[in-house]
């Protein structure tokens, strides 16, 4: 299978010149001597096509660093958590793992630090308790400790709340879920989604880890303080290489599409399905609203599916000023974003190279233009 159809945006009820007020500030931002994002795609796609891809910038954040290319490799940053879910929830469909279940039905050692009634469920809808990072992340980073290392620190770390009692973003509970994945089919993650998710789909340009990519296609991307001048930064071949479950895939606007298009399609895309609708409704349903030990108010707010978070309307961790609050998707640290419109049959990709915390609101304003654009 190949891309989506191209299409022209009137094709797909889209206004081309409303969505030209997102290509304007992109360019903008992304020209000058000193930009405040090095580079960055924009791809909208509705009805099962999309329009074609357009590439601002250059390739990575140094001072006279080339062009960006039209073939370009984001790291998705955190947009990779809801790819590993993805896997899980096939091992949900075969029969093999169940969300109702004990993590340490699967991992016994888990049990350490009383996490005993820890859920599966709990790691993919960030109720689990875990950290988001391990507090010697930098340190094993600078070591360029094995993703094991991660695993093994997981699983002995202490929560930080009991599980299904309050909502923390956490990146080592994906590790923990990814785990379960290896441990369930007997490969490495990595190999698991290629294997199961990526190469079904005909997917060559999408990859957790960056082996086996032209690394010459891969964007650079701005890196926090701590990474500066360090040889296991976002950039560096050891990290690209890592695989990170939580947040080292990378693919391009075109691979990711075809993502947000299985997940708009129940399941199904070009003909090929890979997930039953029901396990897609799962995952971009509100599953902290029947969790018993979850506020109300905490879950009608910060509402999270199954890997897939919701649209947090009316807090800065909104996507978009005109997006419903069933509107799913996700953002990755390096500036990039992801929504899907059920409700309009639509979706957005804003993939970036600068870090998103320092100024959210950009991806915001792109998102509210692009959204203003889908008549």
């Amino acid at each position: 299978m190949s891309h989506l159809k191209h299409a022209k945006p009137r094709e797909i009820g889209i206004d081309a010149d409303r969505l030209e007020t997102a290509y304007r500030l992109l360019r903008k931002w992304t020209t000058g001597p000193k930009p405040p994002i090095p580079g960055g795609a924009i791809l909208v796609g509705r009805h099962g096509r999309v329009v074609p891809p357009r590439f601002f910038g250059r390739q990575g954040p140094e001072p006279h660093a080339e062009p960006i290319r039209t073939d370009s490799l984001f790291l998705l940053a955190s947009i990779s958590k809801p790819i590993t879910y993805l896997a899980g929830m096939l091992q949900v469909e075969q029969g093999r793992l169940n969300l109702s279940d004990p993590v340490t039905h699967y991992i016994p050692d888990f049990a350490a630090h009383h996490k005993e009634d820890t859920l599966v469920e709990h790691l993919f809808t960030h109720t689990s308790g875990m950290p988001d990072m391990l507090p010697d992340n930098a340190e094993l980073r600078q070591q360029h400790a094995p993703l094991k290392t991660f695993i093994d620190r997981a699983i002995q770390i202490m929560p930080l709340f009991d599980a299904g009692t309050d909502r923390k973003y956490q990146s080592m509970g994906t590790l923990v879920a990814a785990e379960l994945v290896q441990k369930l089919d007997g490969r490495p993650i990595r190999d698991v989604l290629r294997h199961e998710l990526f190469d079904p789909l005909g997917l060559h340009d999408f990859a957790l880890g960056s082996r086996g990519l032209d690394r010459r296609r891969l964007v650079r991307v701005e890196v926090p303080d701590y990474q500066r001048g360090s040889d296991f930064g976002w950039n560096s071949q050891y990290w690209q290489e890592f695989g990170a479950p939580w947040g080292g895939a990378f693919a391009s606007p075109e691979d990711l599409a075809v993502i947000c298009q299985l997940m708009l399609g129940d399941g199904q895309v070009r003909g090929t399905r890979l997930l039953a609708p029901a396990t897609v409704r799962s995952m971009t349903e509100n599953r902290l609203a029947t969790m018993p030990g979850i506020e109300p108010r905490l879950a009608a707010t910060q509402p999270w599916g199954l890997g897939w978070k919701l649209n947090h309307r009316g807090t800065s961790a909104s996507w978009g000023d005109s997006l419903g609050p069933n509107v799913f998707g996700h953002t990755g640290a390096t500036g990039t974003m992801c929504w899907m419109d059920r409700d309009r049959d639509a979706f957005c990709i804003l993939l970036t190279s600068a870090i998103r915390s320092k100024a959210p609101w950009r991806l915001v304003h792109l998102s509210n233009a692009i959204s203003a654009a889908i008549l």
